[in-house]
C-alpha cells in the first residue's frame, strides 16, 4: 500500500486512505452505522492506525531488502562480494548433496591485470573489472552464481554442471577474455596490452564445502597459469 500510494495527490491520497479504513473495518465484520458517533470515530482512528503501521512496515521491509541487496553486491559489479557468493555456493552444496546434483566452480584470475594498473592507472584497471565482471555475466546461465573473490579474481559456481561441462566454460571464457585489448584512448605512444584470464575448473564432491571449494579451485588456476607461462 505505502508504494502504491505515492503517486496519488494529497485529496486522492484522502480519498484512498478513507476507502481503506472502510474496507478494513469491514472485514473486521463491524457496521459502523449502528454504533454511536462517538465509537464509530474512535474504530475509524484505530484502523487509521492499523493502516499506518501497515504501511511502515512495509517501507521498512523494502529498506531492509536494498540494505541487503548492497550488502551482498561488491563494491565495483554488479555481481556477489565473496563473502555472499560463499554463502550461495554453499546453497548450491546443499542441494547438490541432498539431491545429488553436479556442480561445478571456476576460479578466475586475470591476467597481465597488474600491468595494466601500472601502465594506464587504476582507474583503468576498475573499468577492465567492471567490464569482465560484466562478460561473465553474459556467458553464463540465469542459475548459475558470480562473485569477485577479490582483487582480479573472480567465481562462478556452475550448478547442474559436471566437469567436462565446467571445462568447457572455462576454455571459453579464457578465450573470450583473451581476446580483450586495454589501450589509452588518449595516449597512443602507450603500448597495449592483451589481456587474459587463467581458469582453473574443480567438481564438487560429497563432503567438500565452500571454503574448500574455492581452495581447490584457486590452486587448479595456479597450474593453469604457470601451465601457459611455460607454454609461452
Amino acid at each position: 500500500m505505502a508504494e502504491s500510494l505515492d503517486h496519488l495527490s494529497e485529496q486522492e491520497l484522502y480519498a484512498a486512505r478513507s476507502a481503506a479504513r472502510r474496507d478494513l473495518i469491514s472485514a473486521i465484520g463491524i457496521d459502523t452505522a449502528t454504533l454511536p458517533n462517538h465509537i464509530r470515530a474512535a474504530i475509524e482512528a484505530l484502523a487509521g492506525e492499523v493502516l499506518n503501521l501497515r504501511e511502515h512496515l512495509a517501507r521498512s521491509q523494502d529498506e531492509l531488502e536494498k540494505a541487503a541487496a548492497l550488502a551482498d553486491r561488491d563494491t565495483l559489479c554488479p555481481i556477489f562480494n565473496r563473502r555472499a557468493f560463499e554463502r550461495e555456493l554453499s546453497r548450491e552444496i546443499a542441494l547438490a548433496e541432498r539431491y545429488g546434483m553436479p556442480l561445478c566452480l571456476i576460479f578466475i584470475d586475470l591476467d597481465r591485470f597488474k600491468l595494466i594498473n601500472d601502465r594506464f592507472g587504476h582507474a583503468t584497471g576498475d573499468k577492465v573489472i567492471q567490464h569482465v565482471a560484466q562478460t561473465l555475466l553474459d556467458n553464463v546461465r540465469q542459475s548459475d552464481i558470480v562473485g569477485r573473490l577479490g582483487g582480479d579474481e573472480f567465481g562462478i559456481a556452475l550448478t547442474h554442471a559436471d566437469y567436462e561441462i565446467g571445462q568447457t566454460k572455462a576454455s571459453n571464457l579464457e578465450s573470450i577474455i583473451g581476446a580483450l585489448t586495454v589501450r589509452d584512448a588518449e595516449d597512443d605512444q602507450l603500448e597495449p596490452v592483451q589481456l587474459g584470464a587463467s581458469c582453473g575448473t574443480v567438481l564438487w564432491r560429497r563432503g567438500r564445502d565452500a571454503a574448500s571449494l574455492i581452495a581447490e579451485a584457486d590452486e587448479t588456476m595456479f597450474r593453469r597459469k604457470s601451465e601457459k607461462k611455460r607454454a609461452r
